[in-house]
């Protein structure tokens, strides 16, 4: 009999590889017994990545689903495992040390075994804590190889990270391969790299089927020495997910190696309470062309996981670009079109950013940027045009260094927006914020939770978790379900009813408009039966009270025009003083921002004037191509 290799299921990524979502807690603690009879794994992965901020933007409690979906495993004694980002613990942007810390602690406590932290960059300086901090709540500290494949991202690379990652507290490895573009051959010379230095270090391969070389990269690995091999199953694998089960298991027995028995019924168990979560609702967040694998994305090499949402935000830009190509008598473009336009981009854009590694959150950075190019060239303007703050941040070094070089075209534009590189400690640029989330809570009488996994949960998803306690995640998620069931059965959707304001009148009637008069634009007053005119007022609900000015010239006005669709914000932070009417603003300055493909992105004045209307609201949804604000 030879040598025995191990089963782990990521049914938590499988859901997040497919869709936006991934099952409620019912629906997991539904399966988590069938996926125990199998009775073939040794590992589970339950939660971790984007698994918390999923259940808050459906409305439910992520605590309560991670404790009650890993608790039949502690008891059958498989290992649980989860994924946490280092620096960006499990959301998309940095967290404070002390929040890092809290995580591990509670995580473990809620009962997840082991922490498999990965770097964006593999930058060793964001491990060290994520390292410290899991052994220290109790957790065992498995570092990931982010893997790419690129000029700078070597096999000696790959050996002499992980040599650096378990001198600073790593205790176990793994090959993440998270977009399935790792060459097999130079997998298992990684993986025999690393066996040959370290014979007692476990090692773990995950890798998504997306181009197709999975199959035979978990072979490689295997022969090279892997211990643990991460699968899927249908109706969730292959795709953009991971190889299934049966096909890894029946490669490796006929390769002589000594695989765990599978009990098929429990096997097929599963299977269709997948399907069954799947026709409930999560399947209305799956876009069918996640289920191929794709062979194009060997070139641009976008990641498994990040697939199900570049779908979505594709289908969302491709709406409003055609409405501007329409608008403008020109030709519309199908999906199919932008899409290899954007794989295209992204080959290109990719060297140009440093090579990052295609992995949360620097691939939908790449990915970002490489979609914002695409669009802003078939609108007639320049490559580079607009760069969302988060690549910014990227490019800047505050994530750390780059392995390759950036291009002098976006440093001479870094130095004339008078941005500065940043060469120290990453997580030092965020100060601890526990105290002043544990205020916030203190003063919204709100519990910390058992174990102060609330208190956790609000400090590291604040927005998210505000939007969960209010009610509306909750209405918002059903509200766009009805309308996908709708939409697929040709229906109109019954909207969920809203309550309005008891101030609101019955009719809108304007106060002002603005005409058009031989090309140019006056700002007119509008009174009607038994009232005077009166000035425009736009309510916003911003950091500060803006409102039109009362008594604003009439002439002609510049507008200036959302870019793109998002969530509009007058302010990113709360210490940053919001644009008013009245204010001078000169050209290239940041008057606002858009929160769009989860990046934040800058809005500058195209043109030097002073404010006189401002027309977004600060927190709401805004159209590509609509009018923010007037300048005169």
């Amino acid at each position: 009999m030879g040598r025995e290799i191990k089963f782990c299921l990521v049914y938590r990524d499988m859901w997040q590889s497919s869709g936006k979502y991934v099952p409620r807690v019912d629906q997991l603690s539904k399966v988590a017994g069938p996926i125990i009879d199998m009775g073939c794994f040794s590992r589970v992965e339950t939660n971790g990545g984007g698994f918390e901020q999923i259940n808050l933007l459906f409305g439910e409690n992520p605590n309560r689903a991670v404790r009650e979906w890993t608790q039949p495993f502690n008891d059958e004694g498989i290992q649980t495992q989860m994924l946490e980002r280092g620096l960006n613990g499990i959301r998309m942007s940095p967290v404070p040390a002390d929040v890092r810390q809290l995580m591990f602690k509670v995580k473990k406590l809620q009962g997840t075994d082991i922490s498999r932290s990965f770097d964006g960059l593999n930058n060793p300086q964001n491990l060290e804590n994520s390292f410290l901090f899991a052994k220290a709540g109790g957790m065992i500290a498995q570092a990931a190889l982010s893997l790419t494949f690129s000029p700078v991202h070597t096999v000696d690379y790959y050996i002499d990270l992980a040599d650096q990652y378990i001198a600073i507290g790593a205790e176990e490895i793994c090959i993440k391969d998270m977009a399935g573009i790792g060459r097999p051959v130079s997998i298992g010379k990684i993986v025999k790299g690393i066996k040959e230095r370290h014979p007692n270090v476990l090692v773990q391969y995950h890798g998504h089927s997306t181009p197709g070389f999975s199959v035979a990269s978990a072979l490689e690995a295997a022969r090279a020495g892997v211990d643990i091999i991460d699968v899927g199953m249908e109706p969730l694998s292959w795709g953009t997910g991971h190889a299934d089960l049966l096909t890894i298991h029946a490669m490796l027995k006929d390769a002589g190696f000594s695989v765990p028995d599978i009990n098929m019924k429990a096997y097929m168990q599963v299977r269709a309470l997948t399907q069954e979560f799947m026709d409930d609702f999560l399947g209305y967040y799956i876009n069918p062309r996640n289920r191929y694998m794709n062979s194009l994305l060997i070139g641009p090499g976008l990641p498994g996981g990040m697939m199900g949402s570049l779908m979505s935000d594709l289908e969302n830009n491709l709406k409003g670009l055609n409405k501007w190509l329409s608008k403008r008598d020109q030709p519309t473009i199908t999906q199919d079109e932008l899409l290899i336009k954007l794989f295209d981009e992204v080959q290109y854009v990719w060297p140009r950013l440093g090579y990052p590694p295609l992995v949360t959150p620097f691939s939908q950075y790449v990915k970002n940027m490489s979609l914002m190019n695409v669009l802003q060239m078939i609108k007639g303007k320049e490559r580079w045009s607009m760069i969302d703050e988060n690549t910014w941040g990227m490019i800047m070094g505050r994530s750390g260094k780059l392995l390759g070089r950036i291009d002098r075209e976006i440093v001479d534009m870094a130095k004339a927006q008078k941005r500065e590189f940043f060469t120290g400690k990453p997580q030092d640029l965020y100060p601890d914020e526990l105290e002043l989330f544990a205020t916030k809570m203190d003063e919204k009488s709100w519990s910390y939770g058992q174990d102060n996994e609330e208190l956790l949960e609000y400090a590291m998803h604040p927005k998210q978790y505000e939007d969960y306690k209010s009610g509306k995640a909750k209405e918002r998620f059903l509200e766009d379900l009805e309308k996908r069931k709708a939409d697929k059965l040709g229906t109109t959707s019954v909207p969920v009813a809203i309550p309005s304001s008891p101030a609101a009148p019955a009719t809108f009637q304007p106060k002002s408009l603005i005409v058009d008069v031989n090309g140019e634009q006056y700002k007119v007053s509008v009174s009607y039966d038994g009232e005077t005119a009166a000035p425009t007022s736009t309510d916003l609900a911003a950091p500060v009270t803006t409102t039109a000015a009362p008594s604003a010239p009439v002439g002609v006005f510049h507008e200036i025009i959302s870019p793109l669709e998002g969530k509009f914000y007058l302010t990113q932070n709360a210490g940053e003083q919001a644009v008013e009417v009245g204010q001078q603003v000169k050209e290239g300055e940041t008057i606002a921002y858009i929160e769009s493909m989860k990046v934040i992105n800058a809005i500058t004045a195209d043109k030097s004037g002073t404010v006189v209307e401002i027309i977004a609201r600060h927190g709401e949804e805004i159209e590509e191509d609509s009018v923010i604000m007037r300048l005169e």
